[in-house]
């Protein structure tokens, strides 16, 4: 497995580490309730440095990633961000990704279990006229999520946090070290992420000043466990879970990022022939009763027939109910609808909410 700048940092504050994308990752500290209250209500901090990032240069490159993503790239300008997706030749989902412009050049990034896999596909669609680089091994990337993070991170740089607008970012430095600070984030709350260069030394720099100016908030290092349960509340997809390869971006309900009026890209007749005709199965919020809890994988059905399958599901800290998501027939999908899930043989009623679950302040 391969480890980030941050692993003997982990294992010092005594992380549980498990196996995520290739990558020896911190799953939680001291438990992931614990973590995601942080984030909801004050400030957490994730290693994600197993992310994938990849540089695009050349004269040719805003028409190549024109052709391989669904969203619009000509409406980027230096220091904008765009959440995006890459279609294959079947409109399946190769990856969901952002896309940075960076003045003159773009940078894609992508996650962490697919960087060879996009990798692969990116190149086979490359022009002679842009060029294709990984430059995932030189970047650390950490994310500082909660309510009070542009409060802790203002006392770190002279990037005024508040003239960053959501889905933009600055380049500055960050307690000394030269970044990238951009606010993104895959938590719903007012966030962060610090792209800086690879190194321990810089890394542990970094960690430790964010840490020391959080600690008045409370601040906590958070594991993948409390990612997890912070992205399903918002309605947030976990590629390999509720989308993959032979969803589309229609189905899982991202016609908001897909804009085929833009000109030709890859599978834009699927899309085309999915908003004509409508798409057999669509991506759902949904609610169960106690701790019932509708893991991945698990069939949504109507009688004795298998109609749908759960995608991800949890016990959601802040609602402290049971929240989930997964593809029904469209007939099932409007808010409040009851289908039912089978949950070890047993069917239990769930029914379709509106998403996200929770909302948070990301856009504050």
């Amino acid at each position: 497995m391969k480890q980030t700048a941050f692993n003997a940092i982990h294992r010092a504050l005594g992380a549980k580490m498990v196996e995520f994308g290739g990558f020896e990752m911190p799953v939680q500290y001291r438990g992931i309730m614990e973590e995601h209250a942080a984030v909801r209500t004050g400030v957490g901090v994730f290693d994600v440095s197993h992310m994938g990032e990849f540089e695009v240069r050349g004269p040719g490159a805003l028409s190549y990633l024109q052709r391989v993503t669904v969203n619009d790239v000509s409406k980027l300008s230096d220091g904008k961000v765009q959440y995006s997706a890459m279609p294959n030749d079947r409109g399946g989902i190769v990856d969901d990704l952002l896309v940075y412009h960076c003045g003159d050049r773009y940078m894609l990034v992508v996650n962490a279990a697919n960087i060879a896999k996009d990798f692969a596909w990116l190149k086979s669609q490359l022009p002679a006229d842009a060029e294709l680089r990984d430059i995932s091994d030189s970047l650390s990337l950490l994310a500082v999520q909660g309510p009070k993070s542009r409060e802790t991170l203002q006392t770190l740089t002279d990037v005024p946090l508040t003239d960053i607008p959501y889905y933009h970012f600055r380049r500055g430095t960050i307690a000394g070290h030269e970044a990238v600070i951009s606010r993104t984030g895959y938590t719903g709350e007012l966030g962060f992420e610090l792209y800086i260069d690879s190194s321990e030394h810089t890394g542990k720099e970094v960690w430790d000043a964010v840490f020391a100016a959080g600690a008045k908030h409370g601040i906590r290092p958070v594991g993948l466990g409390a990612r997890d349960t912070l992205r399903l509340e918002m309605g947030f997809m976990l590629y390999g879970n509720d989308i993959d390869d032979t969803t589309t971006t229609l189905q899982a309900g991202l016609g908001w990022i897909t804009k085929p009026a833009k000109g030709d890209f890859i599978a834009k007749a699927v899309v085309e022939r999915e908003k004509a005709n409508g798409v057999p199965r669509r991506l759902v919020g949904l609610t169960l009763p106690e701790k019932n809890i509708a893991r991945h994988g698990y069939p949504i059905v109507e009688g004795d027939k298998e109609v749908g399958v759960v995608t991800s599901g949890t016990f959601s800290p802040t609602l402290q109910r049971s929240v989930a998501m997964g593809y029904v027939p469209p007939a099932m999908s409007p808010v409040g609808s009851v289908v039912s899930v089978l949950i070890r043989g047993k069917a239990v009623p769930a029914t379709v909410a509106a998403l996200p679950f929770v909302k948070g302040t990301a856009t504050q």
